[in-house]
């Protein structure tokens, strides 16, 4: 992608440690939707869901403060900001003071917003929630739910995607279903490092083939992209192939640098799930 190599991935950091909102990197959306055939209107809704574990700013007497964010980034933003950059933001944070939790949110919504729609013309708003540390007890736990394709005893050959892997039961009565896997991988397109994620797909339709998804789902082993361009490939591809009457996809990645990010695509419009972490994040 011809604009990354000026990003912050894989280069030499210096990390500021005061509030800095020009470290913040948008990457277009448009090139890597164009190569998959996406021009004008989405075919999907959805949203880019962060969890940012590591947020702490000054209180107006120097004394630390915590918090988790959840951030809700709007599939329809003409960019996504790259991660390392909302790293290096985020710890800018670290030594400078605010008079409280709620003017940390609004800077940090303003700035995201500003980002995420820089350069269209048009406005919108990222959503942001922060977690302060006595309700951090009420942040759970769970694994996606559905049937987990991983049970499958299936031969892997492909490790570049492999939509011809799909198939669907044309022929025979639709049926609702949702499935699993946790063995969703992929790296990064320019440090190479590895991108580890649980899927959950949630379909009506033409039944589809479980060992080819599986297998499908494999394919992205050695493919670089970023999680939420996979997503959206995956959502295309089942889409084209299996041809289901409704499609959510929904992808949970572990962690890197104090962040997860957990894209969802869906062909209706629906609510967001809940801000429930897998055990490997």
């Amino acid at each position: 992608m011809k604009d990354l190599p000026d990003s912050p991935l894989g280069q030499p950091t210096v990390y500021a440690d005061h509030y800095d909102a020009s470290l913040l990197y948008p990457i277009a959306r448009a090139q890597a939707r164009g190569a998959l055939g996406i021009a004008g209107a989405l075919p999907f809704f959805g949203a880019d869901l962060w969890t940012a574990y590591e947020l702490s700013w000054l209180d107006p007497r120097g004394k630390p403060q915590v918090a988790i964010a959840h951030l809700t980034v709007p599939c329809e933003t003409p960019q996504l900001i790259e991660s390392k950059s909302l790293k290096l933001y985020l710890n800018s944070f670290g030594n400078s003071t605010f008079p409280n939790a709620e003017a940390v949110r609004e800077r940090i919504r303003a700035d995201l917003s500003e980002a995420a729609w820089r350069g269209s013309g048009q406005g919108g708003t990222v959503g942001i929630r922060l977690v302060p540390p006595e309700h951090f007890a009420q942040e759970r736990m769970q694994e996606l739910d559905g049937l987990l394709l991983d049970r499958l005893q299936v031969e892997c050959t492909h490790y570049q995607p492999a939509p011809e892997l799909l198939g669907a039961a044309f022929d025979e009565a639709p049926v609702e279903e949702t499935l699993t896997s946790h063995l969703l991988k992929s790296n990064c397109p320019v440090t190479g490092q590895p991108d580890w994620g649980s899927v959950q797909i949630r379909y009506s339709g033409p039944q589809i083939d479980q060992a080819g998804l599986l297998r499908y789902l494999v394919s992205f082993r050695n493919h670089q992209g970023f999680h939420e361009q996979c997503v959206e490939r995956i959502f295309l591809d089942i889409s084209a192939r299996c041809r289901p009457i409704q499609l959510t996809v929904f992808a949970r990645y572990t962690r890197r640098g104090g962040l997860d990010i957990n894209p969802l695509r869906t062909s209706h419009p629906m609510p967001l799930p809940p801000g429930t972490r897998t055990a490997r994040q």
